[in-house]
């Protein structure tokens, strides 16, 4: 039986509001043998009984995560100026709860990228950079298109730390990833290890130890399948794993 991963959705205001993702993440889960589900914002108590449900969480990317949640509290002109751009108010307190309780209460794996890695990060009590650009003006690195994080990829080669998940899935020691982002994590959060690096010192993945597949990954890997089909893989494999489990 394949595995039901659920993936949160992004929220834009309208009008019509609406609630969308797009195609590369669910076709990504089909792909590596999975059933995508996509899961809007919705009370607690109708998440956790979709949670009993599922066998894994993705959590996509997006716009930002508000500063203050990680300790930073910034001015409107200084958001403006480190090109913060906060995700609507729905997804993101939505994305806190399903973090939170996916965490707190039970052992789906998880698969976090780009904002889905910050927000596997926030919700462990660490931070981000704001801004890399204001950050490392002086890096060669672009993790971004040059018109701006939004605005396209770019691709920049990662380095994998040795004997981590992310090492032992690729099997290689460094690759060419697809990355369109202008935060990055800071300060781990509580028992997160960062196991890839660009160039620049930029952190790039990150592990959670003690719990099935918990991985982020500040690249997009939807964007290459071909080239990142065996995080996938590994991914679903785990959600899998949680299927024979069940049954």
């Amino acid at each position: 039986m394949k595995p039901i991963v659920g993936i949160n959705v992004d929220i834009t205001a309208g009008p019509p509001r609406e609630a969308r993702v797009q195609s590369f993440y669910f076709e990504a889960v089909e792909r590596a043998g999975g059933i995508p589900l996509l899961v809007p914002p919705m009370p607690d108590e109708d998440l956790d009984s979709v949670l009993k449900r599922l066998n894994g969480i993705l959590l996509i990317g997006g716009l930002d995560y508000c500063p203050s949640t990680y300790g930073e509290e910034l001015s409107d002109e200084e958001k403006r100026e480190l090109k913060v751009e906060i995700a609507h108010e729905m997804r993101h307190d939505f994305d806190f709860r399903l973090v939170k309780r996916t965490l707190e209460e039970t052992r789906l794996p998880i698969l976090g990228i780009c904002a889905g890695c910050q927000l596997l990060n926030i919700s462990l009590g660490g931070s981000l950079i704001p801004d890399i650009v204001s950050h490392l003006p002086d890096s060669e690195v672009r993790h971004a298109s040059p018109n701006g994080w939004n605005e396209g990829f770019n691709k920049h080669a990662v380095k994998l730390k040795p004997n981590t998940m992310v090492a032992r899935i690729y099997k290689q020691e460094e690759v060419v990833v697809p990355t369109s982002h202008h935060q990055a994590v800071s300060r781990l959060g509580q028992g997160l290890e960062a196991t890839a690096y660009a160039e620049d010192g930029i952190i790039e993945a990150v592990e959670l130890s003690g719990r099935p597949f918990t991985i982020g990954v500040q690249w997009h890997p939807e964007r290459d399948f071909a080239g990142n089909r065996l995080l996938f893989e590994e991914f679903v494999k785990e959600c899998a794993q949680l299927v024979m489990a069940r049954s």
